[in-house]
């Protein structure tokens, strides 16, 4: 749906993206992560034509596309009710159907129908950003960009805005989700691209990315006092490496094509012929947070899955 080819912005003497490419599919919800000045709102702000570029190619599926945009802090009139407020907005957008239907429909959507008649200047957070959602999502557009929907939320706030999204992520609808919350990005998003000092350090879907990070499954043991099991797990077979991590717990990573199941059952079983009682035996999975970290740190780079380490 979006193609991005060397994308460059330059504020004065400052380069903020520095070749940016990026590729989004139409029904993909995209999880948009960075550190704060790595050019992510620069990035959707070029997408929205509130600032130029200085260089790059972006190449859209159709000609014209219709985006819809939730900022991090959008400003809402305040003087105005939730059906005032959306009913503007159709009329900003020029939409073609009817205005008070469309009002309702997205109220219902977002969870708002029944505040609508407040004030907005009223709302919690919580609520504005479900009504700026509303807004953003009138015209029925191509592409949704949500820039820290979350942000400064309440728990039950951050679930209310997470379950729309998924709700819409569900029916189909393309999202650029940009946030600092990396579990709702692994709750949501079927893609993820991460960009480090103004270009795409890694973007792929949340299961090949994991995939890239790590070689063969892994189980972590929890033992408790002394024993000689890191040696034992060692002369397992089918065994990679083992690693004592921080706090003495064991990560006991597979050959290639060795699954989870076989390597939690020969990791129980070996332990237990030898007398050794472990606290706990649990499947070890990456999570995106490391892999976020590790990139942003410069220490942690994607297996490239023919034998080393992408530089």
């Amino acid at each position: 749906m979006i193609r991005i080819n060397g994308l460059v912005k330059n504020y004065k003497l400052f380069r903020v993206l520095r070749g940016l490419n990026m590729n989004i599919s139409r029904g993909d919800v995209y999880g948009f992560l960075g550190t704060n000045g790595c050019g992510k709102t620069t990035t959707m702000n070029i997408l929205c034509n509130i600032v130029p570029k200085d260089a790059g190619e972006i190449s859209f599926e159709n000609s014209e596309i219709r985006i819809g945009y939730l900022p991090e802090s959008p400003a809402l009139f305040g003087y105005m009710n939730g059906f005032e407020y959306l009913n503007y907005i159709g009329s900003c957008c020029d939409y073609q159907g009817n205005t008070k239907e469309r009002t309702a429909e997205v109220l219902e959507l977002t969870g708002m129908y029944a505040n609508a008649q407040r004030y907005i200047k009223g709302y919690s957070r919580g609520m504005t950003q479900r009504i700026g959602i509303a807004a953003a999502l009138y015209a029925n557009p191509d592409l949704l960009i949500l820039d820290e929907p979350t942000s400064a939320l309440d728990p039950e706030g951050r679930a209310e805005v997470m379950e729309i999204i998924k709700k819409l992520g569900n029916a189909g609808a393309t999202i650029i989700l940009c946030t600092h919350i990396l579990t709702d990005v692994e709750r949501v998003a079927n893609k993820v691209g991460i960009i480090r000092q103004g270009v795409m350090a890694v973007e792929a879907s949340l299961t090949d990315l994991k995939k890239m990070f790590g070689k063969g499954n892994a189980v972590t043991v929890l033992l408790k006092g002394e024993s000689d099991a890191v040696s034992v797990l060692n002369g397992i077979d089918i065994v990679e490496r083992v690693l004592v991590e921080q706090y003495g717990d064991i990560t006991v990573q597979a050959k290639d094509g060795v699954s989870e199941a076989e390597l939690f059952y020969k990791t129980v079983t070996t332990l237990a012929s030898k007398q050794i009682v472990p606290e706990g035996v649990w499947f070890k999975r990456l999570t995106l947070e490391q892999i976020y970290l590790g990139i942003n740190n410069g220490y942690y780079l994607p297996y490239n899955q023919t034998g080393g380490y992408m530089q």
